[in-house]
């Protein structure tokens, strides 16, 4: 097993040594990862076997004639010629010890190995994928929904929106007071600071609102990077309904004291504009 870290979060992988000199993708962080080729080991030397002890060394004086006479007496030293006897219990040869077998390294926590299929792909800018993830849950959410459907969107991906709403609000009429209106249409643009900074949004129909005006949708002070466009399409749609509006900062006066004057009649379009799928 080949064992390697990664260069961007530390992490510590083993794979087998079929992948040596080939490239993975970091799991955690998606570095690319180059399989290092393992160094060959020389084999250990095998351990020298020990010669084993004789419990009696055979008498250096055997194949000789035994001499002849009396016997030496005891503590009289041996005669010229006799072998020397051995200390009891000393082996007749020093036998050699086998040197210690090499410790096995500890091997770690054993890793499913990373699917190596070619070059890694380059990781997409953060708002492309911003983008992408919009689009799929736009299309979820309001392709069956009969309020607010998409029109038509540009860019790949897309960067501007067109919505039609198929909601009761109001135009300005012929005097200048406010007639009904049931079909709109928004354009909503991300621009390059989108998610960071709020879409650039405007009503392409004529609209009678406190918060619209032609040129632009006011659709909040507050926004964060973390909101949803589809929260955003359906805030739209609540404002042409008269669900939500304020008369303390308006883009249109006369739309402000209007609805000031007639709180009573509003929302113009009670009718829940979430569409039932949203998670």
């Amino acid at each position: 097993m080949i064992t390697i870290t990664c260069g961007g979060c530390g992490k510590t992988f083993s794979v087998s040594d079929e992948w040596a000199g080939r490239q993975g993708v970091c799991k955690t962080c998606g570095a690319v990862l180059i399989v290092p080729t393992p160094r060959k080991t020389p084999p250990a030397l095998p351990a020298r076997a020990a010669a084993p002890a004789t419990a009696s060394p055979p008498s250096r004086t055997a194949g000789m004639a035994r001499p002849t006479g009396p016997a030496p007496a005891a503590g009289t030293a041996p005669a010229s010629g006799t072998a020397k006897p051995r200390t009891a219990g000393k082996p007749a040869h020093s036998a050699t010890a086998a040197p210690p077998a090499p410790a096995a390294a500890a091997r770690p926590a054993a890793l499913k190995p990373a699917i190596v299929s070619g070059p890694a792909k380059p990781k997409l800018p953060m708002r492309t994928r911003r983008l992408m993830a919009d689009l799929e849950a736009v299309r979820k959410a309001f392709q069956d929904f009969p309020l607010i459907r998409i029109r038509g969107v540009a860019g790949n991906p897309p960067e501007l929106y067109q919505i039609d709403y198929h909601i009761r609000g109001l135009q300005r009429g012929p005097d200048g007071l406010p007639v009904y209106r049931d079909d709109h249409v928004a354009e909503i643009v991300l621009t390059h600071d989108y998610p960071r900074q709020s879409p650039k949004c405007r009503l392409l129909t004529p609209v009678f609102h406190p918060n619209i005006e032609p040129a632009t949708i006011c659709v909040g002070d507050h926004w964060t990077a973390g909101e949803r466009l589809v929260d955003l399409i359906i805030r739209i749609g609540e404002m042409i309904a008269y669900q939500a509006y304020n008369i303390k900062s308006p883009l249109d006066g006369e739309a402000a004291m209007w609805a000031d004057q007639n709180a009573r009649r509003l929302p113009i379009d009670s009718r829940d504009l979430r569409p039932p799928n949203m998670d």
